[in-house]
């Protein structure tokens, strides 16, 4: 692969590179995600050995200026290695995105259905923070 990852043979890293995405873990969630500060946080949800979630990785990496242009504060987390995320999300599939703003969880984009969705879903995440004028912040169960 182009850029494997540590102890992870066969998993290509090239799109958490490209887009600095910080590795979050079951303990390290709600903790992780405040380092996104005030900017709008994107959680991708993805497995090894996922097709699915190996196609969009190569098509974000592929669009990358204009995702950049989003200005998004990127986060990983593999759930086939830590399946309480998966089961704490109700994931029944990956990849997953989900959207938050200082731990709240805004939204989500089940899939990689291409950038002009994924263009609409950011929009809609930001109309939540505009609507809470900013002031978003930990809800139970997120």
């Amino acid at each position: 692969m182009a850029s494997d990852l540590p102890g992870m043979s066969g998993v290509d890293g090239t799109a958490f590179e490209a887009f600095s995405m910080r590795e979050l873990t079951s303990a390290t969630f709600d903790e992780g995600l405040l380092a996104a500060g005030n900017g709008l946080a994107v959680v991708f949800f993805w497995g090894v050995d996922c097709f699915n979630c190996e196609v969009a990785k190569k098509t974000m990496v592929a669009q990358r200026e204009a995702i950049e242009a989003l200005d998004l504060c990127w986060f990983h987390a593999n759930v086939y290695a830590d399946m309480a995320l998966g089961k704490r999300f109700a994931l029944h599939g990956v990849p997953t995105l989900f959207f938050f703003h200082h731990g709240k969880k805004l939204g989500r984009a089940t899939g990689w259905q291409g950038l002009p969705q994924f263009r609409l879903a950011v929009a809609a995440a930001r109309e939540k923070i505009a609507a809470a004028g900013g002031k978003t912040g930990p809800q139970e169960g997120s």
